[in-house]
């Protein structure tokens, strides 16, 4: 974790704080640097001063029941237990009240199929973590691919002492149910960022910052070594290293039979990085240009540009989806074939493979459609013929992904043509080409659905060949936490300051009366090329769209009545809704434009009469934090209130800062003198003005955050009450990294402080 530590700095009023226009060798003053001490005694103090201070606040008769309802569903024990398949076992991880730091646990098919799955416990956190005085979050598994006809046993569990993402990792043995003793050769590595890879039973492909091994200045790992059964990081062999400057190593192992490759990726910053794959004792760069991300699958190498990519004469666009084969590629071929070209309207979020099989999750303005490609049969609008499977509703998120691609049993009676048997056997034999579909809505609970692909025979001729079909099985659906049919989700398009078409999403009562009265809370990202879509919200449903205002007359001599609150999703530029140009209109000096997006969208809504400037609050978290103080400051007079979590806030100093660094792509590097020049225009710390009627704000973190890290969240909230900024609110986490919580009564608060907070904000005054 980087933190700077420094004593106070003399008190100075933030006009002169905020001074623009200072280069890489004049730092603006910053009188709040003192609180960059993450965990110093004075600036806990502070910190302590401020819960106790937004808790007397918010903590009033209407919280306990707020927050027991939010607790309530994130407790339900009739959620969707998701699953991962290795070998003949089904995996889960599941917390709740009785268990809230987590059980680890396993079932077998036709146990899981049955809707009351018998569960084999393998590791309950919670009595580790009491056992061993540490307050572990559960991070994850990866297992050891087992010799040919033994079971999946050993696996590397990722714990994190404080929620953040430094992990331990630790092996474990599934069949013993416990650690393997470090005394007895077993794996144990230290605290640190990082990955593991298994490279065979007794070695491990590892990139960590523990051990003395140097980090990078994004604080992640800058070298990948190999480590054998018994060995120590320290002495381990190197096999790979990066630049200081550059953003992180990773190494990793693909054990596939008769593909096993080894590979190291260079991270230069967050969408560039250049693959090796291991080839003798030599490293093998794959010659792509650093913008285009790779990923393999058997004998196919895929490739998604994020810009335009001319290769031989041809040049196809960003966000589209290429292959080649493998060993053809490594030795120079340039025989490219096009899997998906995006358009205006629809974009490539994500695919998956099934054995024989590949899966495109793709979004239509913002609605899910999925394509099954199948390699072996030519196609028309692209090289492999493509099926769009029938499972997607309009203004609707479905992902279809792969169970277990790696399943080749043997006993299967797969023909070669994706097989034919039922998902219903006890071990589900070769179901390599199974896949989950897991379907949401802002209204409609999540379904998990498993599937079976195979290729269809021609009717007339018996051959495969005329399509791929898809038998289904729907497997669990989650309860409804709220009266979902009371609302309804609608799709507008609002106009921002160039022109541009920005779709939302509008969830609200059907009777939703159009006279600027409804509590509105608006939320949004734009930024990574992370897309919002749509998403059922037990959480939302309770604590906002089922809250009612106090009664009040009714326009024209109407009955007094109440109303619920109104929650919109913006897809702003910065997103990934439209792929890599949506994403990249909106990089650094085109920042503004994901800025401008969410305030046309807030617009937007007042003038159709959705909402009114005291009753429209805006949410945000991580980049959607930095968003959201930008609404703060740039756009005061469109917002009531502001909900502002794990934010970005000091742009002048956020690349030294916890994982800063590492988002110089994103935002620009303000130690350049150029790019602070557009960077101090969205630095929400230094926009602060006197004399400004700014909207409520809360603002909240958590110590633990080692990504962005508790510093800027801390230091906005000091400077806005040091300017007398009234109804300024601060909050901190002491646990839960990131996400501001690592079990369910953690989340459950923090839900539960930020949506009251919106609500007695937006609701609580009169109309």
């Amino acid at each position: 974790m980087t933190t700077t530590e420094a004593d106070h700095q003399p008190a100075s009023g933030p006009n002169t704080a905020s001074t623009a226009g200072a280069g890489a060798g004049s730092e603006p003053v910053d009188e709040n640097i003192w609180l960059e001490d993450i965990y110093g005694e004075e600036q806990l103090a502070w910190v302590r001063e401020q819960n106790a201070r937004t808790e007397e606040l918010l903590e009033d008769a209407d919280y306990a029941g707020l927050e027991a309802s939010i607790l309530e569903v994130l407790d339900s024990t009739d959620r969707i237990a998701m699953v991962g398949k290795h070998g003949e076992w089904y995996y889960n991880f599941w917390k709740d009240r009785e268990n809230p730091k987590g059980l680890w646990r396993r079932t077998g098919w036709e146990s899981y199929r049955g809707g009351s799955p018998e569960w084999d416990i393998l590791l309950d956190v919670d009595a580790l973590a009491a056992a061993e005085g540490q307050e572990w979050v559960f991070h994850g598994a990866t297992f050891l691919r087992p010799a040919a006809g033994e079971p999946h046993r050993r696996a590397l569990l990722a714990l994190s002492p404080d929620g953040g993402d430094a992990n331990r990792h630790r092996e474990f043995d599934v069949e013993r149910r416990s650690f393997v003793d470090p005394a007895a050769g077993g794996f144990d590595l230290p605290t640190a960022k990082g990955n593991a890879s298994w490279l065979d039973a007794d070695t491990l492909l590892v990139a960590s910052t523990a051990d003395g091994l140097p980090s990078t200045t994004s604080s992640y790992a800058r070298t990948g070594v190999k480590l054998r059964r018994g060995g120590s990081l320290a002495t381990a062999e190197r096999l790979f290293e990066i630049p200081e400057e550059h953003m992180m190593a990773l190494v990793a192992h693909d054990s596939t039979p008769g593909f096993e490759r080894t590979f190291a990726v260079d991270w230069i910053s967050f969408f560039e990085k250049n693959t090796s794959v291991l080839r003798g004792n030599e490293w093998v760069q794959l010659d792509v240009p650093a913008d285009v991300n790779l990923s393999s699958h058997r004998e196919w190498l895929l490739f998604r540009p994020q810009r335009d990519w001319t290769v031989n004469g041809a040049t196809y666009p960003a966000g589209s989806l290429l292959v080649a084969d493998f060993e053809a590629f490594l030795a120079g071929e340039r025989d490219l074939s096009v899997l998906f070209t995006p358009d205006a309207n629809t974009s490539l979020q994500s695919w998956s493979w099934t054995r024989d099989f590949l899966l495109l999750n793709l979004l239509r303005d913002v609605s899910s459609e999925i394509r099954v490609l199948d390699p072996q049969r030519p196609g028309t609008d692209a090289a492999w013929a493509a099926t769009v499977l029938d499972a997607c509703p309009p203004l609707h998120d479905v992902t279809a992904y792969a169970v277990d691609d790696e399943d080749d049993a043997e006993g299967s009676d797969d023909d070669g043509t994706g097989g034919a048997r039922a998902v219903t056997e006890e071990v589900a034999p070769g179901a390599g080409n199974d896949f989950w579909l897991v379907a949401t809505g802002f209204t409609t609970p999540s379904t998990l659905t498993r599937g079976t692909l195979k290729r269809a025979p021609d009717s007339a001729s018996g051959d495969a060949g005329a399509g791929i079909a898809s038998t289904h099985e729907v497997i669990r659906s989650s309860p409804s936490f709220f009266n979902d049919e009371a609302y309804e989700v609608q799709q507008h398009f609002a106009v921002s300051t160039d022109g541009t078409r920005v779709p939302y999403f509008q969830v609200a009562s059907k009777d939703l009366v159009l006279d600027g009265q409804n509590p509105t809370q608006l939320s949004g990202y734009g930024g990574f090329e992370i897309s919002r879509t749509p998403a059922y919200s037990g959480v939302i449903g309770r604590a906002w769209l089922e809250r009612r205002t106090a009664e009040s007359a009714g326009a024209d001599g109407e009955a007094p009545h109440s109303r619920g609150g109104v929650y919109v999703v913006a897809n702003i530029r910065g997103g990934g809704e439209y792929g890599p140009a949506w994403h990249r209109a909106a990089l650094q000096e085109n920042r503004h434009r994901a800025y401008e997006d969410f305030a046309a969208v807030a617009q937007d809504l007042i003038s159709r009469g959705v909402t009114s400037r005291q009753r429209l609050g805006c949410v945000g978290g991580s980049n959607g934090g930095l968003l959201v103080g930008n609404m703060l400051t740039k756009y005061p007079g469109l917002f009531g209130a502001v909900s502002c979590g794990v934010p970005l806030l000091d742009m002048r100093r956020y690349s030294k800062l916890s994982a800063g660094y590492s988002w110089i792509a994103e935002y620009g590097d303000p130690d350049v003198p150029e790019q602070w020049d557009f960077i101090r225009t969205f630095s929400p710390y230094h926009l602060l003005k006197d004399g400004v009627d700014y909207p409520e704000t809360f603002i909240w973190t958590a110590t633990s955050d080692d990504r962005v890290g508790p510093v800027q969240a801390r230091k906005m909230a000091a400077r806005m009450q040091a300017m007398g900024i009234p109804n300024v609110w601060f909050h901190e986490s002491l646990e839960g990294g990131h996400a501001g919580a690592s079990d369910n009564r953690q989340a459950a608060a923090l839900q539960s402080r930020s949506q009251h907070f919106l609500w007695r904000s937006l609701a609580g005054r009169g109309a």
